[in-house]
């Protein structure tokens, strides 16, 4: 098994400003919580091989391996990388074939892992690169046959790594709608439920293909709601959902007409429809769901490493949602009151951590905006309003992908010296939190969050300190 490496890269230099003592004790909680996260390990403690019983072993599934067919691996996602390399390591030569798709710039070069085929593509934004990477997918789902086992390796980006439009929807007409989606600021259930129903392999279509094989779905969970989700797991929603989502937000006139089309026509036919829980029952299809990690289970560890370091700790919540400045604010306002009050009023006293785990959104409302940054900065710059002055008060958050929004960072980590940092830079923050450009405060002030790709996608980890 790998061993533990450094997440953060630049501990030394965050903590080197401000309120040392509260950065310190947040990142160490950042960088515990990310270790136990780590998706190889996570893979390699699931699943193994039993040599001299001759058995493959899944959580509770048992295979004798005389018995299985052939062994394909595929999968999508921002960690997907650090699943696949686990995987190569425990089946080696067993796996037949494999195709793994890969943000680019999450590896060094392209490379392949043994027999599973890694490939590269944008993300957020889909491109041909993940539509030709997709085929490549599909074609191992057509070759595979009764008896033999499909590993799918699912994490968050995986919808935009894999686009292969519907019949009479182009590559071009999906950009646009990401595009389009992506702006509004809405939540990652709501993208993808439209998502899903103008693709030929999301929302469980990939699984039809792969039948009738066994499918093993290894699934980090990027999704408030925490339920398995991807190409090979049934869907929950309808093109009428969908439609409501565009309609709800103001945009159903401006998706491309073959988006339309294609969705009123699938609404009006509900059998064209994505395949539900029954339609997987009625088929008979063999497959089994696996978390491997979801924003709960960072937030617990968080926990759990806070109190090993002596704070009083509380999880205010794993689901947060909303626009990320704005949630930011209110997140330093219970860290704030919490500073200021006293006695039975105040519900967790100093030392204390308060962790806070979901996925904020920014939503572009100002179609001139330039700005750089991403939700976990915003997060970070809307807490520093709210706790300017402070001397005990620290916040960092941090998307556990190792990348926030467009930008080359995790997220960014503030202090009550923030405000002031800002005003002697001679910058407007409250102008820049306007136009979005939270990456160019926190550069400016040398406090982004710098983790590289950290093995793991489960949403946002926000860590608050009061100190005494």
């Amino acid at each position: 098994m790998k061993k533990s490496k450094r997440c953060v890269k630049n501990t030394n230099e965050l903590a080197s400003k401000g309120n040392r003592a509260g950065r310190r004790l947040a990142l160490d909680i950042i960088e515990y919580a990310m270790n136990k996260m780590d998706a190889f390990q996570a893979v390699s403690r699931l699943v193994n091989i039993q040599k001299k019983q001759g058995r493959l072993i899944i959580g509770s599934l048992h295979y004798d391996l005389s018995l299985i067919g052939d062994i394909f691996v595929v999968g999508a996602g921002k960690a997907t990388f650090s699943m696949a390399q686990a995987m190569d390591k425990i089946l080696g030569d067993r796996i037949k074939e494999g195709v793994v798709i890969v943000k680019r710039g999450q590896i060094p070069r392209q490379m392949n892992l043994g027999r599973i085929k890694v490939m590269t593509a944008s993300h957020p934004i889909p491109d041909i690169a993940g539509f030709n990477a997709t085929k490549k997918i599909l074609e191992i789902a057509e070759k595979a046959k009764k008896g033999d086992i499909v590993f799918s390796l699912i994490s968050g980006g995986a919808s935009a790594m894999m686009p292969m439009p519907e019949n009479g929807i182009s590559l071009s007409d999906e950009v646009a709608t990401t595009r389009l989606l992506l702006n509004l600021g809405i939540s990652v259930e709501e993208i993808n439920a439209v998502r899903n129903h103008i693709s030929s392999v999301k929302g469980g279509r990939l699984a039809l293909k792969i039948d009738p094989a066994e499918i093993l779905n290894l699934i980090i969970v990027d999704e408030v709601d925490s339920s398995p989700w991807g190409p090979t797991v049934p869907d929950c929603t309808t093109a009428e959902d969908a439609i409501q989502i565009l309609i709800r937000s103001n945009i159903w006139n401006e998706v491309p007409a073959t988006i339309r089309h294609h969705l009123t026509n699938v609404r009006d036919n509900p059998r064209l429809d994505t395949p539900k829980y029954r339609d997987f029952q009625s088929r008979r299809i063999k497959y089994h769901n696996f978390i491997l990690g979801d924003n709960a289970m960072i937030c617990r560890e968080a926990e759990r490493r806070a109190r090993e370091l002596g704070l009083n700790t509380m999880i205010l919540t794993s689901v947060l949602e909303g626009e990320s400045k704005d949630a930011g604010i209110v997140i330093g306002s219970l860290a704030r009151g919490i500073e200021v009050s006293s006695g039975s009023y105040r519900r967790l006293s100093p030392p204390c951590a308060l962790i806070a785990g979901g996925e904020t959104t920014v939503k572009m409302s100002n179609p001139k905006s330039n700005g750089i940054g991403g939700p976990s900065q915003e997060f970070a710059l809307g807490v520093a309003l709210k706790i300017s002055g402070s001397k005990k008060i620290v916040a960092a958050s941090i998307d556990t992908d190792g990348t926030d929004g467009p930008t080359d960072v995790a997220g960014g980590i503030v202090d009550g010296h923030t405000c002031e940092r800002v005003r002697k830079e001679g910058i407007n923050l409250h102008k820049e939190l306007s136009n979005h450009n939270s990456n160019f405060v926190l550069r400016k002030l040398g406090d982004t969050i710098k983790t590289g790709m950290t093995g793991t996608n489960v949403m946002d980890l926000n860590v608050i300190i009061v100190t005494e």
